[in-house]
């Protein structure tokens, strides 16, 4: 099942086939990481930062530039006046025009072999950022995972409301039964069918509202998967009987070493450490080698020239603003270290929270458990007290009411401890 489904998504690029729209959980998140467009952005951030770093490694090589010419002057580029002086004729004035055209060319090649520091800081910082892109995708991906488990117990919990609004009214149209029975039997009035048709049309009423959210959690789950939520079903199995919080529980320092967001607070410091190092590059000399080719021809005839040559550049003028900037680098550097700690304190108090939320939703599960057996086994009383005629048709309605919403309460715990536990996954690294 899982092989179909990734083979559909690329054949048909957004959209599930028809034959896989009954879905497990781990098939839906599978389809998420294959749909999902923020994290096909992260993916694509990654990309980026890969040929950042690739391109940033080219600086390690010559720096080869070619330059090429062809001009044509009106008058000439060099401008002279020229006289002869002959026996009786005077002084004749002979003015003189020269390079009207011409044709110049030039290949240079500069390989740096001391630059501050900067290219290798840059290359190093290039490929920090590159990772820096690994764990963003990482991050996303923990996120899409999370939001598509809340989609699926969502719409599992619905489908749960509408089990329980089935045998409610099937209850329902029993007690109507019985109560037009003793109607026609002359025990009770015609009145005392009211209570039962208002508690059918509040159930109606709320098999709707549960069937229009059903609806609209199938389209969203549709969308983030990429399936049709017109034949969407899911396969879900266990959905009261989770397991115990306790198997899932991972030690804090572990659970802090696996989040992507303390290891990308960690790539801050670094990052920022290499960009000081680079403010302090830009205040060193910068020495390279070079070799050249010149042609060039401007009185028709063609001259080449070749040439090797050493440059030093030194920064005097830069040394007071440059000094400033380096100040600010390190601070810079002290801030990022202060956020990373922060990061940690405050990831630690997300997990601890989101951990006490589990034990909390496992909990109430097992009290909901309890609420519904009791519910249950006071239905069954106040049926045959009522059959009995010990007891009214509102205990009877009552009972029936506590037993729904005992039901649904239970159900709802049941969501909320797959969420809140689908949570401490994601900040646990998991």
């Amino acid at each position: 099942m899982k092989t179909n489904l990734l083979i559909s998504f690329f054949l048909c690029g957004t959209v599930l086939s028809a034959g896989a729209q009954t879905l497990t959980l781990e098939e839906c998140r599978e389809a998420a990481l294959e749909h999902n467009r923020t994290l096909r952005n992260s993916r694509l951030d990654l990309e980026a930062a890969v040929r950042t770093r690739r391109g940033a490694f080219t600086r390690y090589f010559p720096q080869v530039s070619a330059s090429g010419g062809v001009f044509q002057a009106q008058r000439g580029l060099v401008q002279a006046d020229f006289s002869v002086t002959l026996p009786q004729m005077g002084t004749i004035p002979m003015p003189l025009s020269l390079v009207k055209r011409g044709i110049l060319g030039s290949v240079t090649a500069v390989q740096p072999l001391f630059a501050g520091l900067k290219i290798v800081n840059g290359h190093k910082l290039a490929r920090l950022g590159e990772e820096v892109g690994r764990l963003q995708v990482q991050r996303t991906e923990a996120e899409v995972r999370e939001q598509t488990e809340a989609y699926f117990w969502q719409i599992v919990s619905l489908r749960e409301n509408l089990t329980t609004i089935a045998a409610v009214e099937r209850q329902l149209d029993e007690i109507h039964r019985q109560v037009e029975l003793s109607v026609r039997a002359g025990l009770v009035t015609a009145n005392d069918l009211l209570p039962v048709e208002l508690r059918r049309q509040e159930v109606a009423s709320n098999r709707l509202k549960v069937e229009n959210g059903l609806k609209v959690s199938k389209m969203l789950l549709a969308q983030y998967i990429g399936a049709d939520w017109h034949t969407l079903d899911l396969s879900a199995s266990g959905f009261d009987r989770p397991e115990e919080p306790s198997v899932h529980y991972v030690s804090l320092e572990e659970a802090l070493d696996r989040r992507a967001e303390y290891r990308l607070a960690e790539k801050g410091v670094e990052a920022q450490r290499y960009r000081t190092r680079m403010e302090r590059g830009k205040l060193l000399p910068t020495v390279g080698i070079g070799a050249g080719y010149l042609y060039y021809n401007v009185m028709n005839k063609g001259v080449d020239d070749g040439m090797v040559f050493a440059s030093v550049s030194v920064p005097i003028s830069d040394w007071w603003g440059g000094s400033h900037a380096l100040k600010k680098a390190r601070i810079e550097e002290r801030q990022a270290e202060n956020d990373r700690e922060e990061a940690r304190e405050m990831l630690a108090v997300e997990i601890e929270q989101t951990w006490s939320g589990v034990q909390e939703a496992y909990a109430q599960i097992l009290l909901m458990r309890r609420s519904v057996a009791s519910a249950t086994e006071n239905l069954r009383q106040n049926r045959r007290f009522y059959e009995a005629g010990t007891v009214s048709l509102t205990d009877l309605l009552d009972a029936e009411t506590l037993y729904t919403q005992s039901r649904d309460n239970l159900t709802s715990a049941c969501a909320a401890y797959r969420t809140s536990l689908a949570r401490y996954m994601r900040v646990t690294g998991r």
